[in-house]
């Protein structure tokens, strides 16, 4: 053999080896994203549909809204516990519907679009349930203090599932305004497979958005148990946002003149979450610029550099850089540290698409950013989260071979009632299954924990400020892992 077809050998060797690794890399960031949409099935309240995929759930909550007259049954439990509440349920519903429209190709091509649209309908289904007059919307089933104090399975709750609403004389400014966002937003992910369901959406959200600029407030000042777990900052951001989603859905110009006249555009933010919308609008006001549909100074110039400046902190190409822990994980506060993480690495990843669609880069202070180094630093993210860590454990459930396994949620916690049909009791769900020190009995695939500032975790049910996943952290999770696909 002559050194030539030795040299050759090697090169086809190399580059099969190299397209490998690229189908192991894609393989796994496809298998991270039907994990991601399945996790909402773990969450669903109400009736299960035939095709529900996560067999160990049960019907649940079937009587909810029941003391308020009105049907409740439905939408999403929060998080590890058995309540529902309308404001981080909303941003949920936006984010998946952003994560929707934005990647809808991608999760064409995996073949995850109708589950993500299945995904979305189960929230809006419910959140428009919950807005049966134009200036009344419930936004909680369930108390806190009585939730919290049992560990039984949804499929057992005896807890009182009170309903909770806002209407013009008990204001929610902010929970009002998400709300018109998520089905603005949704509205625009359904419009090409069912216009009337769009159509429906979108008069709820025009007319949750005229309730909630017209009666201002505070939602967690009307539903005060909110303020024990949601408590809103205030509602500047929520209109804002909301404000963009319609001006994005319909094209009206009373939306544009919103935005436009804002005056206060919230300043350059640190953190983009179910409390502070200002980076999302940010972002989309950003969008009209880079298309030229408003013009490139005053308030629409400061809108785009308040957005470019958030990505450029995270980029570490700025001024204030956002932390890193010592693993190389973006690091915004000490609780569920990945939700913030998830909303950067969207944002990042929604601005490269547009950086590239105009063959453009961001001008950061500390130097250029590419939409490939944005798209690097998402997938660094997204790597740490699923394995590339320290600690060598993915922070997926249910991915990879090294995942927690005691994770801080009821339902996965306890036996499927599939299996056991006997009530677990209020206490008795501590007795027996709180406190046992072993694997929960069923996988919640695709939901997210968090490890500390110090890149460690401990799998623990007791754990909860890291070890309980949200509905807010995967639904921008679900469009970067379609982008990265």
């Amino acid at each position: 053999m002559t050194l030539s077809s030795v040299v050759f050998i090697f090169i086809v060797l190399l580059c099969c080896s190299s397209q490998i690794q690229n189908v192991a890399s894609a393989a796994d960031y496809r298998e991270a994203l039907t994990k991601s949409l399945l996790y909402f099935e773990g969450q669903r309240s109400g009736k299960l549909p035939p095709n529900q995929r996560l067999k160990w759930r049960g019907d649940s909550g079937l009587q909810d809204g029941h003391d308020a007259g009105i049907n409740l049954v439905g939408g999403y439990y929060d998080a590890g516990d058995n309540l529902k509440l309308g404001f981080p349920l909303a941003f949920t519903i936006t984010m998946l519907s952003w994560s929707t429209i934005e990647f809808k190709d991608q999760l064409s091509q995996q073949n995850e679009l109708q589950n993500a649209l299945n995904a979305i309908k189960w929230g809006t289904d419910y959140l428009m349930k919950a807005h049966p007059q134009p200036d009344v919307l419930y936004g909680e089933v369930g108390d806190p203090n009585t939730d919290h104090s049992c560990w039984q399975r949804p499929e057992d709750m005896t807890t009182p599932r009170g309903s909770l609403r806002i209407d013009d004389q008990h204001p929610g400014s902010d929970l009002a305004a998400e709300t018109a966002a998520a089905l603005a937003a949704a509205s625009i992910a359904f419009r090409s497979v069912n216009k009337k369901y769009a159509s429906s959406m979108l008069l709820h959200a025009t007319q949750l958005f005229d309730f909630a600029n017209n009666h201002q407030g505070m939602y967690s000042d009307s539903i005060t148990p909110a303020k024990q777990i949601y408590s809103s900052s205030g509602y500047k951001d929520e209109l804002l946002w909301a404000a963009a989603w319609l001006q994005r859905a319909t094209k009206m110009q009373k939306y544009l003149d919103y935005l436009g006249g804002a005056g206060d555009t919230g300043g350059v933010r640190t953190v983009f979450s179910w409390d502070d919308k200002y980076v999302g609008a940010h972002v989309l006001a950003a969008k009209l610029v880079l298309d030229g549909e408003v013009g490139a100074s005053g308030i629409w110039a400061q809108y785009k550099s308040q957005a470019e400046e958030y990505i450029c902190s995270c980029a570490q190409k700025s001024n204030q850089n956002t932390d890193k822990t010592a693993g190389g994980l973006l690091w915004f506060l000490p609780w569920n540290n990945n939700q913030y993480v998830a909303t950067a690495t969207f944002v990042m990843s929604v601005y490269s698409n547009y950086l590239s669609s105009k063959g453009a880069s961001l001008q950061c202070s500390a130097g250029n950013v590419t939409p490939d180094d944005l798209t690097s630093l998402v997938r660094s993210q997204v790597d740490y989260i699923l394995g590339s860590n320290p600690k060598g454990i993915s922070y997926m459930v249910g991915y990879g071979p090294n995942f927690p396994q005691q994770i801080h949620h009821r339902g996965a916690s306890i036996v499927s009632i599939n299996i056991n049909h006997n009530p677990v009791s209020c206490q008795g769900g501590f007795q027996e299954w709180f406190y046992k020190n072993a694997p929960n009995p069923n996988v919640l695939e695709g939901a997210v924990v968090s490890p500390d500032r110090n890149d460690n975790y401990e799998d623990s049910r007791n754990n909860y400020q890291l070890a309980e996943p949200a509905t807010v952290t995967l639904a921008p999770l679900v469009g970067v892992l379609a982008h990265l696909a």
